[in-house]
């Protein structure tokens, strides 16, 4: 893994905040980010690393950190993951490092993570009162709204479909673990919030 290129350094900054965007597979949670990223940035977007093959136009630090398995497994084992899972046959984690180094030079940092990785970041720094990460759900207008778009592709088969509408329907039933609940009825809409959150959690 090639290593980040360190954050902008001031004399004692004041240190930024963690937030984690998590939500339901299809609930749109990328395009939300893409339009976040584009009116706020000075919002730090980590980069996961991966033992999936790099696919045609991705860019290595940019898309992910590609990764053998063997190398993700030392940095697992080696405490360097702040979270990691398997989706799909394939290993993804958020690197340690990067992420409290522009928290502790002032930059805000943002991880768009699943549900289950949103639990180990809020663990892993349950200790620390000035690193506790804001967690954000980002909820679909309805379950039948999203169960619309998880289906609506019309290319799997009727037990890959079930698999997918139990998933989401499991990470749903986590929205209550969350610190704050975006519903993403509208795009521009749910980036607004967002905005609104970043703007109020910076001024605590």
């Amino acid at each position: 893994m090639t290593a980040a290129a360190g954050p902008q350094q001031a004399a004692h900054p004041s240190p930024g905040r963690l937030f984690v965007l998590s939500g339901p597979s299809g609930v749109g949670k990328s395009t939300v980010l893409a339009r976040l990223r584009t009116v706020l940035s000075t919002l730090w977007l980590s980069v996961s690393v991966t033992t999936r093959p790099p696919r045609p136009g991705d860019v290595e630090g940019v898309t992910y950190y590609f990764v053998s398995p063997e190398r993700f497994a030392e940095l697992a084992a080696g405490g360097e993951l702040l979270e990691w899972a398997e989706f799909a046959g394939n290993l993804y984690g958020t690197p340690r490092r990067a992420v409290l180094e522009h928290i502790a030079a002032g930059q805000d940092v943002l991880l768009e993570i699943d549900v289950q990785g949103a639990r180990q970041v809020r663990d892993a720094l349950a200790g620390s009162a000035e690193l506790r990460p804001v967690l954000i759900f980002l909820a679909p207008p309805s379950y039948e709204e999203l169960a619309r778009r998880l289906i609506g592709r019309g290319t799997e088969s009727a037990e890959i479909r079930e698999a997918r509408l139990q998933a989401a329907r499991d990470e749903l039933a986590a929205e209550p673990e969350f610190d704050h609940t975006v519903v993403n009825h509208d795009v521009e809409a749910a980036v607004q919030t967002l905005l609104d959150l970043v703007a109020d959690q910076r001024l605590r």
